[in-house]
């Protein structure tokens, strides 16, 4: 299980049953206990949900929204999105089938943004500015989910910008397009890269394992990219999220 303050990635290992679903219910309610605002479950080895995994699921997605998260469902088998299509969880959380990666098309550089906002931030203020963002993102066609996933991820990213490249200051970008939501996280930092598809490394430092917050970036947008600033020192972040609705003003 991948975990932080605020998000938890959890494998199911095996089908959901009458037998599985009390130790996966056991893990969720001491996560949601715990505080944790987002969790992803990866259903890839379960192929089969009984009722008493079903009922798991609703019961804890109640659970979840009732303390202001979200849990959602990723790298579902066939089989089990069908039985989730019947009983019409896919009509409560974000629900995605395996193999199911989403296409970001490369942006016309013609394309004018709808509006675009700047934010500064520091560490002590990273609260404020997440907020900040989520009041823009809720200005656009994203879902509530979206928009919630969208500031998980500004926050994962503006949390390494502080934590591993020792910026002192910030500054993010919220841009809307006609097609998608883009977020820029510019540091000031010594700087970071990685190219498209390539994993982080997973390395100790203090006792935390690093790279996971890279993994969950990826998780939460639909495109992310690292790359040092072209101009100035420091590391540019950019999370994409694709739109399926008609454009909003601000």
């Amino acid at each position: 299980m991948q975990h932080n303050s605020d998000i938890a990635v959890i494998p199911v290992e095996a089908d959901l049953t009458v037998v599985t679903a009390p130790q996966l219910r056991r893990e969720l309610d001491s996560l949601i206990d715990g505080g944790c605002k987002r969790i992803i479950l990866n259903m890839g080895k379960a192929d089969f949900i009984d009722s008493a995994g079903m009922a798991t699921i609703l019961l804890e997605i109640r659970k979840m929204r009732a303390a202001g998260g979200l849990l959602s469902l990723m790298n579902v088998t066939n089989t089990a999105y069908r039985a989730l299509q019947r009983v019409r969880i896919v009509d409560f959380v974000p629900v995605t089938p395996a193999d199911t990666a989403r296409q970001v098309p490369e942006l016309d550089p013609r394309v004018e943004p709808i509006w675009r906002r700047v934010l500064s931030s520091d560490a002590e203020h990273m609260s404020e500015t997440r907020r900040r963002v989520e009041s823009l993102l809720k200005k656009t066609p994203l879902t509530a989910d979206e928009a919630f996933d969208m500031t998980l991820a500004c926050g994962e990213a503006m949390g390494n910008a502080f934590d591993h490249t020792d910026s002192a200051f910030s500054l993010v970008t919220v841009t809307y397009y006609p097609d998608r939501v883009s977020l820029e996280i510019a540091d000031t930092g010594k700087g970071y890269q990685l190219k498209s598809g390539e994993e982080p490394h997973s390395i100790t430092d203090k006792g935390l394992e690093r790279g996971r917050g890279i993994k969950l970036m990826r998780l939460l947008a639909d495109e992310v990219t690292i790359s040092l600033k072209s101009s100035g020192k420091g590391t540019s972040v950019r999370l994409v999220k694709m739109l399926d609705t008609a454009p909003k003003e601000a």
